[in-house]
This record gives C-alpha cells, sequence and structure tokens, in this order.
C-alpha cells in the first residue's frame, strides 16, 4: 500500500541521518534508483547529486529505504487488523507507532494475531476466560477455589470437571503471560545481553561402533574432529564470533554437537513470579505460579530460538559480506602485462596440460608431458616445456595448485636454473574445472579438451584476473567463509553486484571484451552483448561511443548508462578511451580551451605532461563547477590527467618467484614475502611459495587491536611475514606480520 507523505517525510529524516547526506539528497538520490539508474553509474557520474556516495553506500541505501517502508507497510497493516478487532486503544496505538523494529511491532500484535485453533483459544470459546481472568487478576484472598472454579464447570461447552475449567484457565494464562510485549521486550534484552552460548559433543549414533570410529569409520571421524574445539565450548552471546556462531550451527546440523542458549532462568521466573503475583496467600496463587513458570517457559524458549536464529543471519549475512569484500579484492588484483605466458594444469596418471597464449589473452598452443608418476618422464617434459617456452617466447609459467601442484613447481624451479629467463607463480585453480566444462568454454574452444580449456583460464586469470574470474560463478572462486551454510540467492546478489561494480571500476574495451565481460557493464545484459559483439564482428571495430547507438537494442537509456565504461582505444575522440562520459564531452573540450590544448594532446606524451601542470591548480574545478557540479569536474580533471588509468596499476604486482621452498626449508624467525590468498574473522592465510597457505592470526596482524583483519589486510596483498611455528605433521605454518614489521624497523634503527 501506498504510504502517506509524512511517513515519507519520517523515512527520508532516518536515512538522512544514517547516511550523513541532506534529506533532499537522499530524495534525490532515491529517485535516481527508482527511475532505473544502475549502481555505478549513479556511483561515478552522478556524485553531485549523491554527494559522492560510492556503490556499497548506494545499495545499502537502498536496502535501507526498503527495511523501512516494510516496516512502515507492517505498522499500517498491524494498527488496521487490531482495529477492527475492536481492541485499539490510545496507549497501545501509541506502542505500536513507538515501534522501530519489526520484531517489536510483531511482539506487540502477538496476542492480537489471528491464530490457528490453540488450547488457550478453545478455553476461551468454552466460556473460561472470566476465570482466567479472576486469577490473574483479582487474586482473591478468601472463598473456596474449587466452587469458584465451579462455576464454569459446562458439559456442553466441554468443561465437565473443576479440573477441566482450572487447566482451561491455565492454558488461557499461560498464552496471556507468554505473549506479554512487555515481558518479551524484557526476555529480549536479557537473552541478547546476558545469555551464554554452550555446545558440547554428542554421543556417538549407535549404528557406528565407538571402538571402529577411526577405523572402519573413518570419513564419520574426521568430520567429527572438525567441531572439537567446541565440544566443551561456552561463551557470552555478546561476544561470539560471526565464524564461530556458523561452527556451532554446522556442527548441530550435521549432528556432532548439542548447542544450547543458557540464561539464569530461576532469578529471571522469581522476579516474574513477584511481579505478577500480588497476594502469594490468595486462593489460586499455586494456580498463578504454575501459569507463571508456564508462561516464562514458553517465552523464554521461543526469544532463545529466535535470538540464536538472529544470530545466526548476522554471521551469515557478516559471511557473505566477507567474501564480497575478497571478491571484490581478488577481482581488482593488477593484470600482469606484456608477458606471453605459459599455464601448467598438473596431474599424474593423466599428464601435465599445458596451455600458451599471447600478451593479449590469445591462444596459440598446447602440449602435455608426463613428469610424474606413473610415467616419470621428468627430463622429457623439461626439454618439452623449455622448447616450447623458446618457441613461442613465453617465459612466464602459471601452475595450476592442484593435484601434483607441488611436483610441478619443483621441475619448474629446477628448469629455471637453466634457463634464468623462466619465472613462475602459483595460480588458484578455484572454478577453472567449473569454467572448461561450462557451455561458454565449449563455444571458446570447441575443438579442445576440457584440461586444456582449464590451463587456458589459469593462464589469463595471471594475465587479466577480471575478464577471466567473472566467467566462472562467483561462489566457485573460493574466497568465502561457510559460503555453502548462507542463503544461496542472498550470496549470488551480493557477489554479482560486486563483480558488477568491478567491471565498471576498471572499465571495458568494446573492441575486444567478451560478451560474459560486456554483459556486467552498466545498462548492458546478455542479449545487448551479443548484439555489441555481432555487430563489432559484422562491420569491424568500433571508431566511437556514439556508433554503439546503431546497435540493435541499444537505446537512449541503455547508451546513457553504458557509454562511460565502454572505452575506445585509438579512435577517433580521444575522450573515447577514458571515464569522461559523452554528456560531458563539452565541458572537457571548454576545460582543455581554457588550458590552449585540444583533445588530441592527450595522445602526445609531451602535451599530456603540460595538461598535468596546468591542471594542478584547484580554481580550474571552481572555475568549471558552475557548468557542471566540482564532483564531476573532478573526476573530468583525473581523466584528461591519465586517461588510460587503470586502477589496478595501483596496486602491487604479482610475486613472480625463480626458485621454489619447502616447509621443511622454514625456520622460526625466517621473514619472507607472501601473497595474502583469504581474509577471514580470524585472520588471514598467505601464500608464501610452499604448498600450504600460512596463517596469520588476527593476534599477528598488527600492533595495534585488531577488531577486523579487514581493515588491515585485502585479497591480493603483498605484504612481508615472519615464521612463527611450522607443524609440518599437520601441515599449518603460524605467520606474524607485526613481527616481520617489528623486525625490519629494528633493522632500519640499528642501521641509523
Amino acid at each position: 500500500m501506498p504510504l502517506e507523505a509524512d511517513i515519507m517525510d519520517e523515512i527520508h529524516a532516518i536515512l538522512s541521518k544514517a547516511f550523513d547526506r541532506a534529506v533532499h539528497v537522499i530524495k534525490d538520490t532515491l529517485d535516481l534508483l527508482n527511475e532505473g539508474n544502475t549502481v555505478p553509474f549513479i556511483a561515478r557520474y552522478r556524485k553531485d547529486v549523491t554527494r559522492a556516495m560510492d556503490e556499497v553506500q548506494l545499495r545499502d541505501l537502498q536496502k535501507e529505504y526498503t527495511s523501512l517502508v516494510n516496516l512502515e507497510e507492517r505498522r499500517l497493516t498491524v494498527l488496521k487488523s487490531i482495529e477492527e478487532q475492536g481492541q485499539l486503544n490510545g496507549e497501545l496505538e501509541k506502542k505500536i507507532m513507538d515501534a522501530t523494529s519489526l520484531t517489536e511491532l510483531e511482539d506487540l500484535y502477538l496476542p492480537y494475531k489471528p491464530k490457528r485453533q490453540t488450547r488457550a483459544q478453545k478455553a476461551r470459546e468454552a466460556g473460561l476466560e472470566p476465570l482466567a481472568n479472576t486469577i490473574i487478576h483479582e487474586q482473591p484472598l478468601s472463598g473456596s477455589r474449587e466452587e469458584i472454579a465451579g462455576q464454569f464447570v459446562d458439559e456442553e461447552q466441554g468443561v465437565k470437571t473443576i479440573k477441566d475449567a482450572l487447566d482451561g484457565a491455565n492454558h488461557i494464562m499461560v498464552e496471556t503471560i507468554s505473549e506479554n510485549p512487555d515481558l518479551r521486550k524484557l526476555l529480549r534484552e536479557v537473552i541478547e545481553g546476558g545469555s551464554t552460548i554452550s555446545s558440547n559433543e554428542t554421543p556417538v549414533p549407535s549404528d557406528i561402533d565407538e571402538k571402529e570410529c577411526t577405523g572402519t569409520t573413518p570419513d564419520w571421524e574426521r568430520e567429527r574432529q572438525k567441531y572439537k574445539d567446541y565440544f566443551d565450548f561456552s561463551l557470552d552471546i555478546t561476544t561470539i564470533k560471526p565464524h564461530q556462531v556458523l561452527a556451532l550451527n554446522r556442527g548441530e546440523n550435521e549432528g556432532f554437537l548439542d548447542v544450547e542458549l543458557l540464561t539464569d532462568d530461576e532469578i529471571y521466573m522469581e522476579a516474574l513470579s513477584e511481579d505478577i503475583i500480588r497476594e502469594p496467600d490468595g486462593i489460586f496463587a499455586e494456580d498463578l505460579e504454575r501459569a507463571v513458570k508456564r508462561g516464562y517457559g514458553r517465552a523464554a524458549r521461543t526469544i532463545k530460538r529466535e535470538t540464536w536464529v538472529s544470530k545466526i543471519m548476522a554471521a551469515k549475512e557478516h559471511a557473505i559480506k566477507v567474501f564480497a569484500m575478497n571478491l571484490k579484492n581478488l577481482l581488482l588484483q593488477p593484470p600482469l602485462k606484456g608477458k606471453r605466458i605459459v599455464a601448467i594444469d598438473p596431474g599424474y596418471r593423466n599428464g601435465c596440460k599445458c596451455a600458451i597464449i599471447d600478451e593479449n589473452g590469445k591462444f596459440l598452443d598446447h602440449f602435455t608431458m608426463y613428469p610424474h608418476p606413473p610415467q616419470n618422464k621428468l627430463d622429457e617434459g623439461k626439454n618439452l616445456l623449455a622448447s616450447r617456452c623458446k618457441e613461442h617466447g613465453a617465459w612466464t609459467i602459471a601452475i595450476g595448485n592442484g593435484t601434483a601442484s607441488r611436483e610441478t613447481e619443483m621441475m619448474v624451479a629446477d628448469l629455471s636454473r637453466q634457463h634464468e629467463q623462466i619465472e613462475y607463480t602459483i595460480v588458484s585453480e578455484s572454478g577453472a574445472s567449473v569454467y572448461s566444462a561450462s557451455e561458454l568454454a565449449r563455444e571458446e574452444f570447441p575443438e579442445l579438451d576440457v584440461s586444456v580449456r582449464g590451463a587456458i583460464s589459469i593462464a589469463r586469470r595471471l594475465q587479466d584476473p577480471l575478464p577471466e574470474l567473472i566467467k566462472i560463478d562467483p561462489r566457485s572462486i573460493g574466497v568465502g567463509l561457510y559460503q555453502h551454510d548462507v542463503n544461496q540467492t542472498d550470496l549470488s546478489n551480493e557477489l554479482n553486484a560486486v563483480v558488477e561494480d568491478c567491471v565498471n571500476a576498471v572499465g571495458v574495451d568494446v573492441n575486444t571484451a567478451s560478451v560474459p565481460l560486456l554483459k556486467h557493464v552498466s545498462g548492458l545484459n546478455t542479449r545487448v552483448a551479443k548484439q555489441i559483439v555481432q555487430a563489432r564482428e559484422g562491420h569491424g571495430p568500433f571508431k566511437e561511443r556514439d556508433e554503439l547507438k546503431e546497435v540493435k537494442y541499444v537505446g537512449e537509456k541503455t547508451f546513457q548508462q553504458a557509454a562511460g565504461f565502454l572505452k575506445i582505444y585509438d579512435g577517433k575522440n580521444p575522450f573515447d578511451s577514458t571515464f569522461i562520459h559523452p554528456e560531458s564531452y563539452h565541458i572537457a573540450i571548454e576545460i582543455l580551451q581554457h588550458l590552449d590544448m585540444k583533445p588530441s594532446d592527450l595522445l602526445d606524451t609531451v602535451r599530456l605532461a603540460e595538461i598535468n601542470r596546468k591542471l594542478s591548480s584547484t580554481r580550474i574545478i571552481k572555475q568549471f563547477a558552475k557548468n557542471a557540479g566540482e564532483e564531476t569536474i573532478k573526476d573530468i580533471i583525473d581523466a584528461l590527467k591519465a586517461p588510460r588509468r587503470d586502477p589496478r596499476d595501483d596496486l602491487p604486482p604479482v610475486i613472480l618467484r625463480k626458485d621454489i621452498l619447502k616447509a621443511e626449508d622454514l625456520k622460526q624467525g625466517m621473514i619472507l614475502k607472501g601473497t595474502v590468498r583469504n581474509v577471514v574473522d580470524f585472520g588471514a592465510f598467505v601464500d608464501i611459495g610452499v604448498k600450504h597457505d600460512g596463517l596469520v592470526h588476527i593476534s599477528n596482524i598488527a600492533n595495534t587491536f585488531v577488531k577486523n583483519p579487514h581493515d588491515f589486510l585485502s585479497v591480493g596483498d603483498v605484504i612481508d611475514v615472519m615464521i612463527l611455528d611450522v607443524d609440518l605433521e599437520r601441515k599449518r605454518i603460524q605467520l606474524s606480520i607485526k613481527d616481520a614489521l617489528n623486525a625490519s624497523k629494528k633493522d632500519n634503527d640499528g642501521e641509523q
């Protein structure tokens, strides 16, 4: 139902405070979203409207707005329902209007919410509500309990005895107490603010012989041991971490853990009894006490369950956010420009499948070598690999991190001693097999074997991660935490938004981009992307952005949303290679004319340096801000200074190695350079060039307190780490960033 103007004004005011923007900015931004503008378009080209909200803030604004609208719509529904029942009074209406969450609103509505036939409802229909009211409100001190209850015996209504009457009244009182909004509010505060989450291991199932748990059923025992840390576990619910919540939830679902939320129920129940039972010597005191205990117990069980479910949902939302942050940093890893690459998809019996690509990602050649058991043709494999590297001038080798990766790395490292041009790195294979068996891969390389397609994917994800990784379902990339435990629709939506943001942050060469890459550009979809590729293949490369208007399905709105993100290099208009939107070309020309420059000067290194020097003055921004807004002018100036800038160029380059490092070589105190592969709540996993990634625990990230590892580290970061401990048997390597930093600082101080 449409909300009234005053309610919408209140929503806008709440959002204004939450996002630290004026009310008119919130309204205008929501209008842009409601008009069908994409988040990337608004974030980049409407900064003067949004006061520079980024993509994350815009999506959060959308979610928060939807949540507030849903709350207000539900509030109106609740008020209407209670009013139709003739139960709405001023005090209740005020409480409903003051409710700030759906939970609080539903607690207020619960006593009036139409229900299926409960025992309490049946008792009311049998005429026992007056008896329940007498017991709970009047609490008589004198008279006969049996005589009063006996007045409500009515065989026609199914109340055959005094006991039936008292039992029915008890059902009504229990429901009344358990649905009391004040009690539920108090219980929520108690449980959410002071309960303890406890877990213990479950007994060994009867169909598993405990003596054989490590023998005939190793899989069961192996899975059970994953939860060893939670076999005798308790923690205040306010301090429990999301990854602990998810571990407990999974362990309980898999039958290895009993999880319980504990509170001091006796204390709170006694306080409730004192509050409700005003006459301890009343003739119905025992009946009332029994109802209080049952009512409290019912409410406590429900709210404990809701609280734990709420914790689980919050932890899952957090896990999705962690996955999204890691995915973003992975997709925006710097490309390895100007290098031909040999990719090796390692294997034993079926050999190592190899593929070679040129500097632009074009597939050149493939071959198979068998250096590992059972064939053991190591020397033959080395010679074949060296000859193909030389033949194609491809000396950079990408090794997949799957089966036989370690042995393959040893072979390549040994080969690099004979050919100093050879350099290599380990590349994650996560999702490569998914891509290689996909319809997209079959269309791209119909004549090639699945394993060769996988090798090509490994090579391309080293050369330029973004266009290759977006071909794969983000859930298959492997940078998440408990990703299979979360709502898969929510996860897909969040990850797809990340992919969209990353693609548009980098921009796309419209004359080389594939359909999977183009479809993520602002305003485009698969149908339009296919039309762009068909037009490019049929009529040759696009010479300027305006030609896109001639492509089928590219209307005025689509062109507006997409044009700024579609780059054309070496075309007619130098602006087409920048992030300057066509709608602002006239402003860019005016700025250049003011500098006595012209668009073609962007292509001349000397003239471009002069443009940079002249644009260093802030007066330019103020002078032209009246034409388009200060934020827009800033972006135009940035684009004129660096017309072909790739935002990924500012990141540390990929680490290429020439020699192998074994876990056995690691010694406590060694300082090595590594690449962050995954960031989670309790730390980060770092590739230091051995088979297994090392863990930097959250306590070893920095010299200051670290609440969230994401505040300090991102996937793809190249960092120095110190070896703290190596457990070869358990394949665990403990690392420290802060100790490496402290050692480096000490050395520098000593030199000074």
